[in-house]
């Protein structure tokens, strides 16, 4: 299956801004059954746009704008072409989890089996887990399948109940939350449980599907490392397993690895900035008239100083995309 992916974020300052500096985690992975066929990334006003992989094999692009200016769009296209995902079955055999130990004891995935910035223990954490009794009497795979199951039951998708930098116990507090925040919560009950586990951004695909999450905006999962499976995804907000239709653009130990957008600008006192989201993923490129809605996320204040100028801290940027992953 071929999908088309447009991604377009809008910021918008009530003062211009004098500098952007920008680096940006939207291409689409080649590995595994996906393969980033195409993509293009462009900004107005228009930069240099520059490319790295990072340690993860992560595309990264990263620009600046130099000179005042009060909007700054960055628009995103891909065109990825995604295979079956490959069966998995329901469970393991009994020695499943002492494959998993031998394979942890060569310390090659040690940064995905220890806590991470938002994925880590916490009381709350482990009252969960107690609520939910995960044991070890089963294998390793029908322990995921289950523990997806049970966040999908014991947590209620709502979009914007945290923010971006929400530590896990603000949802598990509440009991809602958005992708990102069951998928952190996945993550940090796997690792306990000693199987390393990562985290996923990326698109989801929902024609035809009664998923909960939302259709215009970024997607969240977890992936587990598994003996003679490797890597399987798992999707707790929609209680599924990764499949075709989940689209990967980025990994990490948690979404502070993988913000869609990140950097900082140059700014005068009180500059008031704004966001706005558009992603659309589709089968086929949209029609000549058919213009993707635009959906502003957030609002934000930097009251500073009335006369001096200032400089934002490297958050800024990531705190105002804060919604894109948060639908």
């Amino acid at each position: 299956m071929r999908y088309t992916i447009k991604h377009v974020t809008r910021f918008a300052y009530d003062v211009p801004v004098s500098e952007s500096v920008v680096e940006a985690r939207m291409q689409p992975r080649s590995d595994g059954m996906q393969r980033c066929i195409q993509f293009s990334l462009t900004t107005s006003p228009s930069s240099r746009v520059m490319v790295y992989q990072d340690h993860d094999g992560n595309n990264v692009h990263h620009f600046g704008v130099a000179g005042r200016h009060s909007r700054l769009t960055v628009t995103a296209d891909a065109l990825v072409e995604s295979g079956a995902a490959p069966l998995v079955p329901n469970s393991l055999g009994d020695e499943a989890w002492e494959q998993l130990a031998q394979m942890n004891a060569t310390g090659e995935h040690w940064e995905f089996l220890n806590p991470s910035l938002f994925a880590k223990d916490t009381p709350l954490l482990a009252a969960l887990a107690q609520e939910i009794g995960m044991d070890k009497r089963v294998d390793p795979l029908a322990w995921l399948r289950r523990l997806n199951t049970e966040l999908y039951d014991r947590l209620e998708y709502m979009p914007q109940s945290t923010r971006v930098d929400s530590p896990i116990d603000e949802a598990l507090t509440t009991r809602k939350g958005v992708c990102q925040d069951f998928s952190h919560i996945m993550i940090a009950l796997v690792r306990q449980a000693g199987i390393p586990c990562r985290y996923v951004s990326g698109y989801l695909f929902h024609q035809g599907r009664a998923d909960r999450s939302a259709a215009a905006a970024t997607h969240a999962w977890a992936e587990a490392l598994l003996p003679d499976l490797g890597w399987v995804g798992f999707d707790p907000t929609n209680n599924v397993l990764a499949e075709e239709r989940h689209i990967r653009v980025a990994i990490g130990r948690d979404y502070a690895d993988v913000p869609p957008t990140r950097g900082v600008f140059k700014g005068v006192s009180a500059v008031r900035s704004e966001l706005a989201v558009a992603v659309k993923v589709g089968p086929a490129q949209p029609g000549p008239g058919e213009a993707l809605k635009f959906v502003p996320w957030m609002s934000r204040e930097f009251a500073n100083s009335p006369v001096e100028p200032t400089t934002t801290t490297a958050a800024t940027l990531q705190q105002q995309q804060q919604q894109q992953q948060q639908q």
